[in-house]
């Protein structure tokens, strides 16, 4: 019977659980001793007592016996790696663990002899989308990045017809069209803004529009880059360079501007430099969702609301746990759908052949296995 452990995060800032008392009851159906640090769910929501009905031991928070026992731990985030120490040898670690070029985790997981998923490298194939962790954590980022910019923006969204005149409606610019900027596109137009979106994929110009919202063409040039694995491929900097310029025109008209543009495992691409900002009107709000990687906005900085000229600028990290309840419903059901065919007769396998598995699975009692990600000593 595979014990599973639900330890509480000690990430600063991080609300979310890994398990929910709906998944605690699926793992015990498939054979499972789910083992949970008492208030670990609280931050979401989650009573000790709905989880104790769900079937899940309830144990003090840094219980050695519980890690020592534990043959899967479900995180959020990585713990540290005298957590990680904790854990008996060919145990496995599951969750968000942030491989990229992290030495730490690769030394922790080396020392220990662990065996880690990390939900960053799920490969974008069909059978991996109900496991899909980026995309379920990105689809709320996108829709409360929206009601942030909506709370500190100077001016409706929507249009109104008033006995004091017509209000028009905002208007509303989307840098990215992945999960979290399609996201924000269907939140926009909700709350009635007109809405365009820039993207360096043309391909996604149908999901923009299917959306209501208007497509800004990219610039017309021979390295236009495309997608790779359903992630955007770096763009060179001549394109970067073009449609920053093109960008321009439209943020001086802009009220909102949302910015969503990510590449996994490197700096975000910098879309609205300090002379575009300079073209905002004072009211304007520039919400980055890409702060905590170098931000899609020069003078953003995570977590903070800065006030430059009358431009708010919203440094919108982490936002998945202002919106802890949701989210850590739908990151759990990830784990499970993750999990669920490794479980079988009561053992857990791990098949290093499955493309789901090989593509995510970083370490393999303590052996690194992605050595292209996660490198130990890399910078």
């Amino acid at each position: 019977m595979p014990i599973l452990l639900n330890p509480v995060e000690t990430a600063a800032g991080e609300t979310r659980v890994a398990a929910s008392p709906e998944t605690v009851k699926k793992f015990t159906a498939l054979g499972c001793r789910v083992v949970l640090e008492r208030g670990a769910g609280q931050p979401s929501g989650y009573l000790d007592q709905a989880y104790a009905e769900a079937g899940a031991e309830l144990v003090t928070r840094g219980d050695s016996s519980a890690w020592t026992q534990a043959d899967v731990l479900l995180c959020v985030q990585s713990p540290s790696t005298q957590a990680l120490s904790q854990l008996r040898r060919g145990a496995l670690v599951v969750g968000l663990l942030a491989p990229y070029a992290n030495a730490e985790l690769a030394a922790g997981l080396q020392q220990a002899g662990l065996s880690a998923m990390a939900l960053e490298l799920l490969p974008r194939i069909s059978r991996a989308q109900s496991a899909d962790a980026l995309s379920s954590q990105a689809n709320i980022a996108g829709y409360k990045s929206v009601l942030l910019a909506s709370a500190a923006l100077d001016r409706y969204f929507p249009m109104l017809m008033t006995a004091a005149g017509t209000v028009q409606p905002a208007r509303v610019v989307i840098l990215g069209a992945g999960v979290a900027g399609l996201q924000a596109v269907a939140t926009a137009r909700r709350l009635g803004a007109v809405v365009y979106v820039s993207d360096i994929r043309p391909a996604v110009k149908e999901q923009v529009e299917s959306l209501g919202a208007r497509f800004i063409d990219p610039p017309e040039m021979e390295d236009k880059p495309a997608e790779s694995g359903g992630y955007a491929k770096q763009a060179s900097d001549a394109f970067l360079a073009a449609q920053r310029q093109q960008l321009s025109d439209q943020l001086a008209e802009a009220d909102v501007a949302i910015c969503t543009a990510q590449v996994p495992g490197r700096r975000a691409p910098r879309l609205i430099s300090e002379d575009m900002l300079d073209r905002m009107r004072p009211g304007a709000v520039v919400v980055d969702l890409a702060v905590a990687q170098g931000g899609n906005c020069a003078d953003t900085v995570a977590s903070k609301t800065v006030d430059r000229n009358g431009v708010k600028l919203i440094g919108a990290n982490d936002l998945p746990c202002t919106v802890p309840n949701h989210a850590s419903a739908m990151y759990a059901r990830n784990l499970l759908a993750l999990l669920q065919p490794t479980l079988k007769d009561g053992q857990l396998t791990l098949d290093s052949e499955d493309e789901l598995i090989a593509g995510c699975l970083i370490s393999q009692d303590g052996t690194i296995r992605r050595g292209d990600v996660l490198t130990p000593g890399a910078n």
